[in-house]
Formats: C-alpha cells, sequence, structure tokens
C-alpha cells in the first residue's frame, strides 16, 4: 500500500485531514514491528491502550496514526486521521484497497493445512509471480485487513489464510476478500467445542463461498462427504474436488517417504511423478490444491514440478531437525486435531526413513465435550510392532494412556501431566536410528522439548 492521508480519508468518507499529503507505505499495531512510513493503528484493550504509544509510533518512523475520537489528549501537529472506531476503521480500508487491487486473491481455509498450503501454494508460484501471503497467524478479522493493507501495489498472487472458530466469521473475511479462488483443505475437529459437530464445522467453512468473486472457482477436498454434499447443493457453484481418492479432478497415489520429502503420482488434470520436498500424505493432499491452482494460473506441468521441489514450509509443520542425540525429530508441534495427528502418526508408523519411531504427543485442545473419545481413538493408530516408543504429555493424553499401557511396557510408554523433564530424559535413548514425531495443540509447547537436543 502506498497512499496518502487524504487518500485513506476518502475511503474513510471522512473530510480532508491536516497532513494530507502525507504517505503512509504499510500498517501495524504494534510498534516494537513498526516499519518505517507505517500507519499505526492503536487499539483501546482491557490491559493497554494503544493510544498511549502512539507518539512512540513516530518515534519509531511512523507516518501517520488513526485516533479514536473519543479518546482524549491527541497530540498535536502531528499526522492523525480521526474515527470511530479504529478496527472498523482498518476493515474499511481494507475493503477499499482489495477494490482497486488488480491480484488474484486466493482464500483459504480448513480444519488442518491452511497454512501449510498457503506456503506450498506460495512457494509454487514465486518463480513465476510476485506473490504475497499471510504471515503468521493473521488470519482474522484484524490480521486479514493488515495483510491485505500491506500488499505491494505490484503484487501479483495473494495467498490469505483464513480462520475462525465460530459461524460467520469465514462469511466476514471472505466478503471483505472477495477472492478470485477459494480452497477448502479439509474437515477436522477442531472448535468442535463451538461448532457442535463435524457438518457444523463443514457448514462454517463452506462460508468462503460468499464472497467469492463472480466465476470464481471452488477448490475443496473431494474425499469428504461432508463438502460434496454441500457442493451438491450449490448448483452455480463452479467446484473443483482433489483428494487422495481416484474420482476426484486430481488425485494421487504411490506416496513414499524419503529423506528428503515425498514423492507422487498424479492423476486427472494433471498427469506424472512429482516430488515435495515435505514428508507426509497430508502434505501430498495439500500440494495437489496448490498444483490446480497453479495450473488455473497458466504454469505448465514442468513447471509446477521444478517449483514444488524448492517449497518450504513454516516452522513447526512436519519440519525436519536433526537431534544433537542423532535422532530425526519432525517438528509438527503448531498445533493438532484429530485428523492431524491421526496423519502424522500414519506418517510415522509407515516411514522406512528411521526403523526406531517415538511418538511424543500432546493434548488436543478446544474438542468439547467428547474429547475423552477423541484422545482416546489415536489408539487404533497406535500399534507395538510399528512404534516402538510413546510418550504422553499433558492431563487429556492421560485417556490415551490408559489404553496404550495395554500394548506397551513401562519402557516403551511414558505419561507426564505437565513436565516435560521426564520425556527430554527419557529421548536421551533416542539415536541416529531414531524418528521421533512431536505433536500437539499449541497451547502444549511441544517445542520446548525440542530445544534440549538442539
Amino acid at each position: 500500500m502506498k497512499k496518502t492521508l487524504k487518500q485513506l480519508a476518502a475511503w474513510l468518507n471522512d473530510g480532508v485531514p491536516a497532513f494530507g499529503d502525507t504517505e503512509v507505505t504499510g500498517i501495524s499495531i504494534d510498534t516494537r514491528t513498526i516499519q518505517q512510513g507505517d500507519l499505526f493503528v492503536p487499539f483501546r484493550g482491557e490491559q493497554t491502550n494503544g493510544h498511549e504509544f502512539v507518539m512512540q509510533a513516530f518515534e519509531k518512523g511512523a507516518g501517520a496514526s488513526l485516533w479514536q475520537k473519543d479518546e482524549p489528549n491527541p497530540p498535536q501537529d502531528v499526522p492523525l486521521l480521526f474515527v470511530d472506531d479504529p478496527e472498523l476503521a482498518l476493515q474499511q480500508m481494507a475493503h477499499a484497497y482489495r477494490s482497486e487491487h488488480k491480484a488474484k486473491f486466493i482464500g483459504i481455509t480448513g480444519s488442518n493445512g491452511k497454512t501449510s498450503t498457503k506456503d506450498i501454494l506460495a512457494g509454487v508460484l514465486t518463480p513465476f509471480f510476485k506473490v504475497q501471503k499471510t504471515i503468521g497467524n493473521f488470519n482474522n478479522q484484524l490480521g486479514l485487513p493488515i495483510t491485505i493493507l500491506q500488499l505491494d501495489e505490484d503484487t501479483d498472487v495473494a495467498v490469505l489464510e483464513m480462520g475462525m472458530s465460530g459461524f460467520g466469521e469465514i462469511e466476514f473475511l471472505t466478503k471483505l476478500a472477495r477472492p478470485h479462488m477459494t480452497v477448502i483443505t479439509n474437515i477436522g475437529e477442531a472448535h468442535m467445542q463451538d461448532l457442535g459437530s463435524r457438518a457444523g464445522i463443514a457448514k462454517a467453512k463452506f462460508e468462503i463461498v460468499q464472497g467469492m468473486a463472480a466465476n470464481g472457482v471452488l477448490f475443496y477436498d473431494g474425499d469428504e462427504p461432508l463438502l460434496k454434499e454441500l457442493v451438491e447443493k450449490e448448483q452455480n457453484l463452479h467446484a473443483v474436488a482433489f483428494g487422495l481418492m481416484p474420482g476426484n479432478l486430481l488425485y494421487a497415489e504411490n506416496v513414499e517417504a524419503t529423506t528428503n520429502g515425498s514423492s507422487f503420482t498424479a492423476h486427472g488434470v494433471i498427469e506424472g511423478n512429482f516430488f515435495i520436498s515435505v514428508l507426509g500424505k497430508h502434505q501430498v493432499k495439500n500440494t495437489l490444491v496448490a498444483m490446480l491452482i497453479s495450473q488455473k494460473l497458466g504454469l505448465n506441468d514442468d513447471q509446477i514440478r521444478a517449483s514444488l521441489k524448492q517449497v518450504t514450509l513454516t516452522d513447526m509443520r512436519m519440519q525436519q531437525v536433526q537431534g544433537t542425540n542423532g535422532a530425526l525429530f519432525i517438528n509438527d508441534a503448531y498445533n493438532a486435531a484429530p485428523t492431524s495427528v491421526k496423519a502424522a502418526i500414519q506418517f510415522i508408523a509407515s516411514s522406512t526413513i528411521r526403523s526406531e519411531k517415538w511418538l511424543v504427543l500432546g493434548d488436543m485442545l478446544e474438542l468439547g465435550p467428547n474429547e475423552k473419545v477423541f484422545h482416546e481413538n489415536l489408539s487404533e493408530d497406535i500399534q507395538g510392532q510399528e512404534i516402538s516408543y510413546v510418550c504422553l504429555f499433558g492431563p487429556r493424553m492421560a485417556y490415551l494412556y490408559d489404553i496404550l499401557k495395554e500394548r506397551f511396557d513401562a519402557e516403551h510408554l511414558l505419561y507426564v501431566k505437565d513436565d516435560y523433564a521426564p520425556i527430554i530424559e527419557k529421548l536421551q535413548q533416542a539415536n541416529k536410528e531414531s524418528i521421533v514425531l512431536l505433536k500437539g495443540s499449541r497451547g502444549m509447547k511441544l517445542e520446548t522439548i525440542l530445544k534440549a537436543f538442539t
């Protein structure tokens, strides 16, 4: 974004402000990360009031700042835009900037895999287009407007992640971004406590089509019956299915893990053998939708094949880390829900990368009243003939421990409620023959364990 204060005021239907020719080149809500020329947006919260940091923002290079009209004592002789509600103003500006931007906008939601799909897609497209994507977890009603306003004016493709915890949130985000293409990666169990059922989660994710641009395309997990049912009800929707099962417009088979990533064979609208430098069958599935969108944007099979080899994911998504004890750690500890945990366990169980296989699993959060069953059901994929050692962390993992202690002896099964130290001590036994999966919800912070071995 590169706009004058006068232009921003016009977006907000406000009069011509003082210092109207002042130019802003970005957006910030945090003085710790503010960049030269940013527009600072202060918020009033329960603990802090961002207006107290406005002058500090100017000292650090802000070009201008918003100021809430009912906040007393605005600073003098600095470029300010006076607004009724900073958050609403932020959304209004993002809506206006999106309306005039020429980029292709792609919106991605799903229970799992949003960030990985975003990273894979951006990685494939970057050699051929100027691509910007959601940074970190800026994927909500506050983060998405910031992401849009941070787009350079010459960006070709904007890859936007859209998160939610309840009904109506994806609808708001998609109507703000008005994507040309949308993606639903899958339907899992995250936010079950708020949405009641997997059908409720599917309905909430499907809101993404409500803001899609005219002639837009939805790419969806064709292996998921709940999504198929919703797609079939929308007669005028252009929808494309991808997955691991024949019958999808694009599907994958012969998925094999190597020390460098995953190889697979694609069938359908794209044919042939491909490789991505990311582990996991579920990541191959995320790769398929990136291939479809890349094809839609004009890339041929050879261009897609070459780009996939260079893709990297955000840290803590099936991230390979060599441990000081010789073990290969698979750090997938950013988040966890039953679907993604089972997929990660199945990957470890079937992997031939290392012979000794460890699971370090932390609690899955936000699963509602059925959390006991969801934790217990993980046992279906944990067998002694495939998994060598299991370490469980967190109060909810006690449910899984009660089942696994019938299959594993005390030497090969460890449960702790709230102390990383016993697991770290146990992992001292891992060696160059070991592959260790770290998987748990964000609140469990299993990366703490990894720090002892890096």
